[in-house]
């Protein structure tokens, strides 16, 4: 888990969690992680990109779009994580009091 900070861009965060990423056979990402680089080392790694083409993109690359719709599981597991008052207007201070919260908050939402 990493956590940046608020204006850090998705693909540049991207980078610092490439060596992590397990083996997987796509990777959803909206069109923040769309760079040539990033799609370029998913590919070296066998890992498929599903990732809408930027707008400032010239060509538009395709995507598999019923893939892509299984992305807003993604997105409810934010908006569960979101609930919790203290995650969505990020009380602390310190980041590692703040990344704790999260995985307490996760740990409940999926419990239940």
């Amino acid at each position: 888990m990493l956590l940046t900070e608020d204006l850090t861009s998705d693909h540049r965060s991207a980078k610092l969690m490439l060596a992590a990423l397990p083996p997987a056979e796509a990777l959803l990402g909206d069109r923040g992680y769309d760079s040539g680089w990033f799609r370029a080392a998913l590919a070296e790694k066998g890992i498929g990109a599903c990732i809408p083409s930027s707008r400032s993109r010239k060509v538009a690359i395709p995507h598999d779009k019923a893939l892509y719709r299984q992305r807003h599981r993604i997105d409810n597991m934010f908006g569960r994580l979101k609930d919790w008052r203290r995650l969505a207007t990020r009380y602390d201070r310190c980041a590692h009091a703040f990344l704790s919260a999260i995985c307490i908050a996760a740990a409940v939402a999926f419990w239940l």
